[in-house]
């Protein structure tokens, strides 16, 4: 063995309150990749209820790497929760039927801010909000209890609301590098191989992989 399957719902049958995300999505919007889980121990299985206002016709989507850890608590915020901010109101009027729909916006009218991108490695604490369009670098830690409304870089750690950088994982270098091995895209042997490298606090280690 080389580590648990990625096609687990549950990657350790002792630990249920921790599961692989990617499978057990249902939404062709929502794409997850292997070994990202989601740890909840009242219902981890129902990560998609955490992804809010996520309407196909707005067409958005929810992006998240591989080997991610999302705590329990987190809201994804999707472009169907924008309302129009140009106009004498910013009431709905449309969804509500009645007769109102005349008043259905135009996409275009619509404040949308694209997709939502979490990288590969994220750590993202509890109760974290993520607002539509925001974009989390690789590696990048979100602290607990955060709002993040745009982009966090790659090896930073983040909190607060708004969700600011408060320092760098590594320096400017190790950074580039990690970036570049890119250690996620490895198959799942060489993965094991190295382990003792990937979770050293000695950087040099990792430096020694080609």
């Amino acid at each position: 063995m080389h580590g648990p399957t990625p096609n687990a719902v549950h990657p350790n049958e002792h630990i249920p309150s921790v599961c692989y995300i990617k499978n057990t999505i249902t939404r062709p919007s929502i794409i997850v990749g292997d070994y990202t889980y989601y740890d909840d121990p009242v219902d981890s299985e129902h990560f998609e209820n955490h992804v809010t206002h996520h309407y196909d016709f707005v067409g958005d989507k929810l992006f998240i790497g591989k080997f991610c850890a999302i705590a329990r608590g987190v809201e994804f915020v999707m472009n169907g929760a924008n309302h129009r901010m140009n106009s004498v109101s910013t009431y709905p009027f449309n969804i509500m039927g009645g007769g109102w729909e005349k008043s259905t916006p135009e996409m275009e009218e619509l404040p949308l801010k694209g997709d939502t991108v979490v990288g590969n490695d994220v750590w993202i604490g509890q109760n974290v909000t993520v607002m539509a369009g925001s974009h989390i670098g690789d590696g990048a830690i979100i602290g607990a209890n955060s709002t993040v409304a745009g982009d966090i870089p790659p090896y930073s750690v983040a909190v607060g609301n708004p969700c600011r950088v408060v320092k760098m994982r590594f320096d400017e270098e190790t950074v580039k590098y990690l970036l570049n091995l890119k250690w996620w895209d490895w198959d799942a042997e060489k993965i094991f191989e190295n382990l003792e490298a990937l979770t050293s606090a000695d950087i040099a280690k990792i430096k020694r992989i080609i």
